[in-house]
């Protein structure tokens, strides 16, 4: 794996965080407990912090990096993420918040400053533009984002199912013989 420091800043790894050998993970990086990172993912805390809660599954090709502090952003936005969070092939998220048991399609954008509030479905290939605030309970789709309908108790349900069968999954790879 190739987890790494920067600036005398090192990721941390909660307990069984399985993250694949070919992620980077550099920087202020903290990653909760049984979450999984896997191929190709990039996690980049170089400028500002990225939290990601336990349970989460931050899946192939996502790119996590968050925005600096500067003149035209004094603050910057760290990128936060909750728990209960499964993050979907190739999705982007730049300095954003994302809450607990989310669901964030393949292909979908979040970017500088938005907020996803808890139980959330970001659909496939969205884009949540700037600043925008994702109110809990709803579907979101489309370019840029819009609410579609409330969440049934089903979907709702699939947040935690998601969760722990990708802690089910990234507990087989941990027991791999990585040699």
């Amino acid at each position: 794996m190739n987890i790494r420091s920067f600036q005398g800043m090192a990721p941390t790894l909660g307990d069984k965080v399985f993250v694949d050998p070919s992620a980077v993970v550099l920087g202020d990086v903290i990653i909760g407990a049984d979450s999984s990172i896997w191929p190709l993912v990039v996690i980049r805390g170089d400028m500002h912090r990225i939290r990601i809660g336990h349970s989460c599954s931050i899946q192939d090709g996502s790119i996590l990096h968050i925005t600096h502090a500067g003149p035209y952003n004094p603050d910057g936005y760290p990128l936060i993420i909750g728990d209960h969070v499964t993050v979907g092939h190739q999705a982007m998220l730049h300095g954003c918040s994302i809450g607990d048991r989310v669901l964030v399609g393949m292909g979908a954008m979040i970017m500088d400053g938005a907020i996803v509030e808890s139980d959330v479905v970001v659909g496939a290939g969205s884009l949540v533009p700037p600043g925008k605030t994702l109110a809990s309970g709803f579907l979101y789709v489309g370019r840029p984002a819009k609410q579609v309908r409330a969440l049934t108790k089903k979907e709702m349900s699939y947040f935690t199912y998601t969760a722990g069968n990708y802690v089910k999954l990234k507990d087989q790879h941990l027991q791999e013989d990585w040699a």
